[in-house]
C-alpha cells in the first residue's frame, strides 16, 4: 500500500507516514506534484485517464500528476511520476516548482517544463493513462467547459501557460 509522508502546515515533515486512501487527521498534509510539459509551439501535453480509474475516469488531465510517497522530495516525486506515467526520464535535480498551491489536505507543486517530446516514444502507464496528445490553452479550457477535462479553474490553466518560461509573478 502506498504511504505518504505527513507534513505540517509549514510544510515540515513530521516523521509520520499515512496510507493512501485513509482520511488524514486535522493538521496533517501531504504533497502532490504536477508536471506540465510544453512544446515549442506553446502546447501542453495532456493525458487521458483510464476509464477504470476511481477519480475522474476518462477525463483529460495535465501532463503528469501524483502524490509524493514516503521518502520523496518534490523533485524525486516529479521524476518518478513522469517516468511511471509516460516513460519519460528527466532530471529535476536543482529544479524548483514554478508554483505551489495549498489545498485542503496538502500542497500541489507545479513544474512547468518546455521540451519537445515525440509522443510515439512514450510508454503510457497502463493502469493510469489511456492516451496523450498536445493541446493549446484554448483547447484545454474548452475541454473544461465541455466536461471532458478535469475541472481546474480556468485562470490556473492560463497561468500555467503564462509562467511556463519564467519563475515569479512579474513580467520579464
Amino acid at each position: 500500500m502506498e504511504q505518504w509522508d505527513i507534513y505540517t502546515a509549514d510544510r515540515q515533515k513530521t516523521g509520520r507516514t499515512w496510507p493512501r486512501g485513509k482520511e488524514l487527521q486535522d493538521g496533517d498534509y501531504h504533497l502532490v506534484v504536477h508536471v506540465c510539459l510544453f512544446n515549442q509551439q506553446g502546447q501542453m501535453l495532456i493525458q487521458q485517464r483510464q476509464p477504470f480509474k476511481s477519480g475522474w475516469p476518462n477525463m483529460w488531465d495535465l501532463s503528469v500528476g501524483g502524490s509524493a510517497t514516503t521518502g520523496d522530495t518534490s523533485q524525486t516525486a516529479a521524476e518518478r511520476e513522469l517516468f511511471e506515467e509516460l516513460g519519460l526520464s528527466l532530471s529535476f535535480a536543482g529544479r524548483r516548482p514554478h508554483m505551489t498551491i495549498p489545498f485542503e489536505v496538502g500542497f500541489d507543486d507545479y513544474y512547468l517544463i518546455e521540451t519537445d517530446v515525440d509522443l510515439t516514444t512514450l510508454t503510457l502507464q497502463e493502469e493510469e493513462v489511456q492516451a496523450v496528445k498536445w493541446a493549446t490553452e484554448d483547447e484545454i479550457i474548452a475541454g473544461i467547459k465541455e466536461g471532458t477535462f478535469i475541472s481546474y479553474h480556468e485562470p490556473l490553466i492560463r497561468l500555467l501557460f503564462i509562467l511556463r518560461h519564467q519563475y515569479g509573478a512579474h513580467r520579464k
